[in-house]
Formats: structure tokens, C-alpha cells, sequence
């Protein structure tokens, strides 16, 4: 069902006791920018795969617009997150899943959507994360699956998995910027009044016990210093001095808070800055490089093949194109 017009098809599922929310979410980040068309798919078209529901004293429905065989044409497949996944899903559920998957779809699942797609045998091997409530229920279900704790969300080949609602918006503007860029993916967060999209690397929840009183304010602030002037000479010892810790004290309390070791986290949002940088404006790669403290040019171009898979230039051929023909230069 893909649209032939250099327009990617979302389609969503209308599970059996999905969440609302979770079509909401995609539906929203993904209408959002002109590059994605949504649709919702169902069992039955029109009366709805879900049928009325009651969420905390406010009855919503979710109406199916397509069919299932539609769904297995999409481009991106959602799936959303549903009541009781320790029951079974409707086999042409499943069967939609896996033909989706085998066509080449990209198939995102948000929560418990992810026991779907396990369910349907798409994640034998391959590594996931779900809602932290979820992750021992889900490793007993499907031994065969790796459950990483504690992401917001992981990317195993065409699979998408992430956690509660807040992450499932990290996963649809995670694709967006992997369609047309970080600042496309910006726009998109602008628009929903989204923080930009976190690293998935980034914990799902954080462990606030700091022995200081202040300490998570002497770090958010040395965050923002670091994201502030990425051009600096910036170091482990630099960033725990200024958030009032010892270099062991403030890394510990930095992998707590997201996930990876500082340097880890400041290559990162060099990366990130370089990105947007390339996507619009013409600084040569020279500038760009002593922009975002990556020194040198050849330094910066290897640190940015490594983290993206591209060379600079080859990104900002690509990131410079309109949405038809970034479509174009992704589905050749």
C-alpha cells in the first residue's frame, strides 16, 4: 500500500484492547511532516478492530480505515500497546506482522505491543525492550528474545522496540531523522511540544539517589554547559569539577542519569549538532568540525561515518534534498 508518490505509509494497528494513546502518539508525530501518510488498520474497517473503550472515565474509540491486507504493504508498521498481553493476539494479527515484515516493512512497537511481534516469531534472535513493568513477564514468554532493561528504546535491524508512552515519541521521531534528518525530526518535536528525540540509549527511568542535596541540579547544569559550547576542550574531569564531584562520584552518577559514560554522551551531541549544521547551512566541513570540538577534519569525518554510516559530505547530499527525493535516494 505504499503511496507511489515518494510518501511513506504509516499504518496502524487496531489491536484487540490497544491503548488509545498509542495510536495517538504515531498518528500525530507521523501526520505531522509531509513525508508520512497514517492509516489505521483493522480487522473490520469502519466499526473497528478495538471497539469503544473507557480510559479513566472518558470513552474514545479507535475506528479502523483499512484493512490488514493494506497493512502489509505499508511502509512503516505500528503496534500499538494493549490491555493483557499475556493473552493471545488474532492470528491475522500475526499474520499480518510477519508478511509486513518479510515484504520489508519497518515495524515499530510501543509497549506491550512488543509481545505481538514476538508472538509472531520477529524477535527470535534479535534484541528488545518493553515498559520496565513488562520486561521480566516478556523474557519468561519468549525465552528466544534478548530484553535489554531499562531503554527507551532499541533498533534490531527493520524492528523498533520501545517503552511507555513518553518513549513511543522517541521512536516516531527516531525514524523521522532517520528519514530526513535531525532537523526534520526537531520540526516534527516542535510541532507535538516534544523535547527533542532522547538517545535511545537513554534509561527509561532514572535513579535519583544522589548523595548530595543538589546534585541532579549541578549536573543538568553542567549538561547544558556542555551542549552550550560543544567547540570546547571538554573532558571527564572538567564536567565532574563543575558539577561539584569527584571524576569517580560524578560518573557514576552520569551513567545513572543516561545510560552511557560521559565521553560516550559528548561525542554524541557533537554528532548531533554536526548533523544539523550540515543540514542547513554551507560551513565547510573544516568549520564544522571546530564547531563542535571534533578538531580536525579527518578527525571529524571518521568519528561521523562511525556514528552515522556516512561521510559528512555524503550526508549533506543527502539531508539537502527535498522530501520526494530523499524518499527516492532511500527506497533505491
Amino acid at each position: 500500500m505504499s503511496s507511489g508518490d515518494g510518501i511513506s505509509v504509516v499504518a496502524i494497528l487496531a489491536m484487540p484492547r490497544l491503548y488509545p494513546l498509542d495510536v495517538t502518539i504515531p498518528a500525530h508525530v507521523f501526520g505531522r511532516h509531509p513525508g508520512y501518510r497514517v492509516v489505521v488498520c483493522g480487522a473490520e474497517t469502519g466499526a473497528g478492530g478495538s471497539g469503544p473503550r473507557a480510559t479513566d472515565g472518558v470513552v474514545t474509540e479507535v475506528r479502523a480505515t483499512h484493512t490488514l491486507e493494506d497493512a502489509t504493504l505499508a511502509d512503516i508498521v505500528v503496534v500499538p500497546g494493549y490491555e493483557g498481553p499475556h493473552l493471545p493476539v488474532p492470528e491475522w494479527y500475526l499474520r499480518t506482522l510477519r508478511a509486513a515484515h518479510e515484504r520489508g516493512s519497518r515495524i515499530v512497537a510501543l509497549c506491550t505491543g512488543v509481545f505481538a511481534l514476538a508472538a509472531a516469531g520477529l524477535l527470535d534472535g534479535r534484541t528488545a525492550t518493553i515498559h520496565w513493568r513488562y520486561s521480566g513477564e516478556l523474557r519468561s514468554a519468549f525465552p528466544g528474545v534478548a530484553v535489554v532493561e531499562n531503554r527507551l528504546l532499541v533498533e534490531d535491524g527493520r524492528i523498533v522496540t520501545s517503552a511507555g508512552a513518553s518513549a513511543g515519541v522517541d521512536a516516531c521521531l527516531h525514524l523521522i531523522e532517520t528519514d530526513f534528518g535531525t532537523v526534520a525530526a526537531d520540526d516534527a518535536a516542535r510541532e507535538v511540544v516534544s523535547a527533542p528525540a532522547r538517545s535511545a540509549a537513554e534509561p527509561q527511568y532514572h535513579d535519583h539517589d544522589m548523595a548530595r542535596p543538589g546534585a541532579r541540579d549541578d549536573l543538568r547544569a553542567t549538561l547544558e554547559w556542555v551542549t552550550g559550547d560543544l567547540a570546547a576542550p571538554i573532558t571527564v574531569q572538567r564536567m565532574a569539577e563543575r558539577s561539584r564531584m569527584s571524576r569517580r562520584t560524578f560518573v557514576r552518577h552520569f551513567r545513572r542519569a543516561k545510560g552511557m559514560p560521559p565521553m560516550r554522551w559528548v561525542v554524541l551531541q557533537r554528532v548531533i549538532r554536526a548533523r544539523r549544521l550540515l543540514e542547513t547551512g554551507d560551513w565547510t566541513v573544516e568549520r564544522i568540525a571546530a564547531e563542535t570540538g571534533f578538531g580536525t577534519a579527518a578527525n571529524f569525518r571518521v568519528i561521523f561515518r562511525r556514528e552515522v554510516g556516512v561521510t559528512p559530505t555524503a550526508y549533506r547530499r543527502l539531508r539537502g534534498t527535498d522530501v520526494e527525493d530523499v524518499s527516492a535516494v532511500r527506497s533505491a
